[in-house]
């Protein structure tokens, strides 16, 4: 779901008002959510008893809780699997308090972290240059378990079905939770877990006399659809014959058919509680999950530290533990360091589109055609036209006409409006599409025509009401026709499919940017995968005017963004794991990143929605290609050990990267944030190359898990005033060895900025690409 960062900046300023017209002095007395993050459970996670773990997080919390306040000595989650913790209802002040406990990392108030097929698999399949008839191995893939944190889930989807499936594995610990519209028997061995929490608005008032103990209301049904796609396109089963009414008809399902999903239902249409996410990351893992797939996240603008962050808490510990998480990297581009989820341990998604659009043709009076974007079922012909009107023309009474031709809710005059088919511009972001559509029904026009050049080729679903957005070009030329008419008319026709669109993949308008606001010294996003109009399982519709004429709700819906693109990570990751079961995280993820692809089905370099090549900044490795990476020839191993040296680096202390990490870890007397840049990741950033003829040198380690006895040879690909000198230039292996390399970076002359490159040792079989970016100040 696409957010705007102008939303949050009113949010921003709205709050910063609220401060001033009020004081603090109220922050210090009302209480709120806060999550208290305790570290690692250590060896002992989950074997203490629940009543005991809550005694000792009561008697902590009543050390700070003034004695008139004793009634607020509740807890609203407990975390006890992989990591210790709790989250519960203070002042600002008692925080502060309790932060102060030697056995406390961090205490930080609970977050609202907002919700980020049938053509996309087989467009991946084909991209990978191993041509579409090549055979995926005969692999069942029953045995991984992928955690769906999101909306919920909707059972009936036959998506979800169990057919041909065997039997649970018995590693399996999770429940299926029964609920007001949920039972047992909803769940079956494809669907084996699901979870739900109580949906506490984040800041809202607490009943107390709801305690931690008390049943959750509601169930682990998904009401917002959001949930369901997600799961669908990560494991979904095969569906023949899917479509939405008719378009992107084909076989659905998911990156790993055949795994089994887990659905842990933390989020609401409103967004999401941090604490309630880390709750359910903490159940997945005690659960026996694999796999954990998130496609929610901070705003960019007011991003978290690593430590005081719910996803990057839960990502570290589910690490520790061997399970893969992959989150979205946020719809808040294209403009840089907008990129969340960006923790080292987390494998984070960028968006792009497959070469399918959903087109909806605009037919001028004059017999011109323009073949705009959407999602419309209108009942709107070719052989009628209807008066064509542009929004500033057709201006409310003492509204300015710039804010009638951005279809600003009371802009237009509905007398003029009326049976008109209406431009609209958008010059002004505040107001998205689907507020621009309901502006012109309301003022009772017969459709609209939007012109955007930025996310044309992002389709809006406008239901029944015919709609269709076409870029600058082809929006000047309707103006153009409209101003040089007296009577112009238009009819707009409901969408079709368009397959085999070139350039694709080209990097979605919305997909956040790098690099990492935190730190620049891990190269973030780290891949790209298709989050466009995608196909998957939806929740039955029940809204007016979203149903084509006669039609019964369908099965299937189209969703774009990063939330698109994270499941795809995570059915690849599981299939992967299915083939390789003994690999680790950081094994997966080298393997998808290292062979990702970085050319279009043009066989020209992956372009972004500015039409100019696309960055690592923007995709990361490149687009994941699953085929490809179950044979990645060599894999950087990143450990526990290099995610602690990260924290060492980064600036935490010893004391607290002890209680992380659980053990008695120390880090090195010389920690500085440049040394992140040597952890032995899969891409490597460089985040200041100072003066002229100045070297960076860091050092990878690779593992074969290839031919026995290879030898690679590096190629190297620089912009030619960046100098890049790797050592040795021959890898040689006899057995699943470990080798190292050295690369210099040196100034040549380059100007200032990012540089970008890549490193790709070969055997004649394998090419492992490492991406790299230089920052040249």
């Amino acid at each position: 779901m696409k957010n705007s960062r102008m939303d949050y900046l009113l949010q921003a300023l709205f709050t910063l008002l609220f401060c001033f017209l009020y004081g603090t002095n109220a922050d210090h007395q009302t209480t709120k959510s806060y999550v208290v993050y305790m570290g690692s459970s250590g060896n002992n996670g989950g074997h203490d008893t629940i009543g005991a773990v809550e005694t000792a997080h009561l008697e902590l919390l009543s050390s700070i809780l003034p004695s008139k306040d004793k009634e607020r000595l509740f807890i609203t989650h407990i975390y006890n699997h992989a990591f210790k913790g709790f989250s519960t209802m203070l002042t600002e002040k008692e925080a502060s308090l309790l932060s102060g406990h030697d056995e406390i990392i961090s205490v930080f108030p609970d977050p609202t972290l907002q919700l980020h097929t049938t053509r996309s698999w087989d467009f991946l399949k084909v991209e990978s240059g191993m041509g579409s008839n090549y055979p995926y191995p005969s692999v069942s893939g029953e045995d991984v378990i992928i955690g769906i944190i999101d909306t919920g889930i909707w059972p009936e989807s036959p998506s979800f079905s169990d057919y041909g499936i065997g039997e649970i594995p018995t590693r399996w610990k999770g429940i299926c939770m029964e609920g007001s519209d949920f039972t047992k028997s909803n769940c079956n061995r494809k669907l084996i877990g699901a979870r739900y929490y109580n949906m506490q608005a984040v800041g809202s008032k607490f009943d107390h006399n709801k305690t931690r103990k008390g049943k959750p209301s509601g169930s682990p049904r998904d009401a917002v659809g959001h949930g369901t796609h997600t799961a669908s396109t990560a494991a979904g089963a095969p569906v023949a014959n899917a479509s939405y009414f008719g378009l992107g008809q084909g076989t659905a399902r998911g990156g790993s058919p055949s795994s089994r999903i887990a659905a842990y239902k933390a989020c609401s249409l409103g967004g999401c509680s941090g604490a309630t996410i880390l709750k359910a990351m903490d159940d997945a893992i005690g659960d026996g999950v694999d796999v954990i797939s998130i496609s929610i996240g901070m705003s960019s603008i007011f991003q978290s530290d690593f430590l005081d962050d719910p996803i990057a808490i839960g990502a570290f510990h589910a690490n520790q533990k061997g399970i893969m998480v992959i989150c979205s990297g946020g719809n808040d581009g294209p403009d840089p360091s907008t990129v969340v989820n960006s923790a080292p341990w987390i494998f984070t998604v960028a968006a792009s589109n497959v070469d399918r659009d959903f087109q909806s043709s605009v037919v001028l009076g004059n017999g011109h055609i323009y073949k705009g974007s959407s999602i419309n079922f209108s009942n709107l012909t070719a052989s009628k036209k209807y008066p064509l009107a542009y929004g500033g023309d057709i201006a409310a009474p003492s509204t300015p006409s710039s804010e009638a031709s951005n279809c600003i809710p009371g802009s237009l005059d509905t007398e003029k409006t009326t049976g008109k088919i209406v431009v609209c511009v958008d010059t002004n972001p505040m107001v998205s599409r689907r507020i621009k559509k309901l502006v012109a029904e309301v003022a009772k026009a017969k459709g609209v025509i939007m012109i955007n050049e930025d996310e044309k080729g992002i389709p809006f679903d406008s239901g029944v009401f015919p709609f269709s957005e076409v870029g600058n070009v082809d929006g000047y030329q309707i103006l153009k026709y409209i101003n040089s008419t007296k009577n112009p008319t238009a009819t707009i026709l409901p969408s079709v499919d368009a397959e085999k669109i070139r350039p694709a993949p080209v990097v979605a308008y919305f997909s956040s940017r790098g690099p990492g606001e935190l730190t620049e010294t891990i190269l973030k996003p780290d891949i790209t995968a298709p989050g466009v109009g995608i196909v998957a399982a939806m929740i039955p519709k029940v809204e007016l005017g979203s149903i084509p004429y006669g039609k019964k709700s369908s099965k299937f819906g189209i969703l774009s963004g990063t939330s698109m693109a994270c499941p795809h990570v995570a059915g690849a990751a599981a299939f992967i794991k299915s083939v390789h079961p003994s690999w680790s995280p950081s094994m997966i993820k080298s393997a998808l990143m290292t062979t990702a692809t970085t050319s279009n089905n043009m066989g020209k370099p992956i372009t972004n929605s500015s039409d100019g090549f696309a960055s690592p900044h923007d995709t990361g490795a490149g687009e994941i290609s699953p085929l490809r990476a179950l044979n990645p020839g060599l894999v950087y191993e990143t450990r526990t050990t290099d995610y602690l040296y990260f924290l060492c680096y980064y600036g935490y202390k010893d004391n607290v990267i002890h209680s992380v990490s659980g053990n008695n870890f120390t880090c090195p007397k010389n920690s500085s944030e440049d040394l992140i840049s040597d952890l032995n990741y899969p891409s490597i950033s460089i985040s200041k190359l100072e003066g002229f003829h100045s070297v960076r040198t860091i050092t990878r380690t690779v593992t074969n898990v290839g031919s026995r006895n290879s030898t690679y040879i590096v190629n190297v690909d620089s912009p030619i005033s960046l100098g890049v000198i790797v050592s040795p230039k021959r890898l040689m292996f006899s057995g699943p060895a470990r080798a190292s390399f050295r690369v210099s970076f040196y100034n040549k002359g380059a100007t200032k900025g990012y540089k970008f490159g890549s490193i790709t040792w070969s055997d004649g079989i394998h090419s492992v690409r490492t991406t790299f970016a230089v920052n040249v100040v």
